[in-house]
């Protein structure tokens, strides 16, 4: 499959008749040519655009529901936009690890010089890589809790189960390291019950990670909204119009409908005047759908199988439910009454398995995020989370192999201190995911 057969029949502008997205075709591409591409850029020209003051003026009937339904779609943007700056140029980027995680990108052009270009067409947001706005997102992990989320119940069961899996670490490897801290029944007990647990969170979320890519919109959305900006008086602020880019919360955005559960709660939203972009929705894109707990084979064939996220999650699924055999026998009343023989059947061979899916699953979710396979993108933390994945599949698959060698201490410490150092490293990826599922609405400042 061409990596530019998804974007082939493109509508060359937004929904309502605004002629002003234009698709970069020298910036689609993907990092395996025969899969459909990971990234797709599309310039906003201005030059199109005609904004008019009567349909933005104070009076105007529609202005008021304006003002009440753009708001941040996340309560840590709404606090970044007040420090705003213009720019000459803007890009909206389509990635698809983004549009799975319900995020938008806006790419701002920004000219060489400090000073403001006159020529500036845009105002726009503070990059969301800036340290305000890293905080602001640090807090929200603590006091909001969009539970309807998709993107934010991986986030958090991965995070719990990882939670559960270093405090297994602490009670395998800890009485190796200091026999004194050894407690009765520690090794049977401890070891064996948060094993069960941690195995079973994982199985959980790599469930909600597989609806999740199943659920993609592929429509392709963008949170993102371009309104007139006033001067006081009501006056355009140029004879060409000045224009303000703002993320949107409109419960319409088929982008944020299809990340959210069905249980999602009603919140009461005014009809939106504003213009509901779908930059990468084609001519013959059906409507977009209602949620599914399994795909359609039209689906698995014309598009999930093609997807790098898709065959990620099912990865990481397929990884899990065979790991989660190794928790299972890992209880006690199972693991003690066991032969070796048998232990080392059902007990280690599922955690190198199941390692080895982990392991197929991050490095395809690293990929995904990468221009090509060959390139690093440390600017992603979609990137880091797959790498600090890939780290913690390793450390188990590495204690599962180590595993069978019983009559040696050394190899018995180092299956130990495997599951410690892999349990920290799925910790920290977890977190970062955790963090990334908050912050919808990105914006990525560059240097013309």
């Amino acid at each position: 499959m061409s990596r530019n057969t998804k974007f082939r029949s493109l509508r060359h502008q937004p929904h309502q008749g605004l002629r002003s997205l234009r698709l970069l075709h020298s910036h689609i591409n993907g990092p395996v040519p025969c899969l459909n591409p990971t990234r797709a850029r599309f310039a906003y020209d201005a030059s199109e655009v005609s904004p008019t003051v009567s349909s933005t003026h104070p009076d105007h009937p529609e202005t008021a529901a304006m003002t009440d339904i753009v708001k941040y779609r996340t309560l840590g943007v709404q606090q970044t936009q007040r420090k705003s700056r213009r720019a000459r140029n803007i890009s909206f980027e389509w990635r698809s690890r983004n549009n799975r995680k319900g995020r938008s990108l806006l790419i701002v052009h920004l000219p060489r010089q400090e000073a403001e270009d006159e020529d500036s067409r845009f105002l726009v947001p503070q990059s969301t890589a800036s340290l305000h706005h890293i905080l602001i997102n640090m807090r929200l992990m603590f006091t909001y809790f969009p539970y309807w989320d998709i993107s934010y119940l991986v986030a958090f069961l991965f995070t719990f189960g990882s939670v559960v899996w270093v405090i297994n670490g602490f009670f395998a490897w800890l009485p190796l390291q200091d026999p004194g801290s050894d407690f009765k029944y520690e090794g049977l007990m401890a070891v064996g019950v948060t094993a069960f647990i941690g195995a079973t969170v994982f199985e959980f979320g790599s469930v909600l990670l597989l609806l999740e890519a199943v659920n993609v919109n592929q429509e392709g959305c963008f949170g993102w909204a371009v309104e007139s900006a006033l001067e006081g008086n009501g006056e355009m602020r140029k004879s060409n119009g000045q224009l303000k880019v703002i993320p949107k919360n409109d419960e319409r955005d088929h982008h944020y409908k299809r990340n959210s559960l069905p249980e999602e709660p009603k919140r009461s939203t005014p009809s939106s005047p504003l213009p509901s972009y779908s930059p990468t929705k084609t001519l013959d894109s059906p409507e977009p759908q209602s949620w599914q707990w399994l795909p359609s084979f039209r689906d698995l064939r014309t598009h999930l199988l093609h997807e790098l996220g898709f065959l990620a999650s099912l990865s990481q699924l397929i990884g899990a439910t065979i790991f989660w055999i190794s928790g299972f026998t890992a209880l006690p009343g199972i693991n003690n009454k066991m032969s070796q023989g048998l232990l080392d059947a059902i007990y280690w061979t599922p955690q190198i398995v199941g390692g080895t899916g982990f392991i197929v699953s991050s490095a395809l979710f690293m990929l995904e995020t990468q221009p090509n396979w060959y390139t690093p993108a440390p600017r992603s933390l979609g990137w880091h989370i797959g790498l600090w994945n890939l780290v913690g599949a390793f450390g188990f698959t590495i204690c599962g192999a180590l595993g069978p060698a019983y009559g040696n201490s050394g190899s018995q410490y180092q299956a130990s201190l495997a599951t410690f150092w892999g349990s920290w490293a799925f910790l920290i990826a977890s977190v970062i995911q955790w963090y990334e599922s908050l912050g919808k609405c990105v914006v990525e400042h560059v240097t013309e």
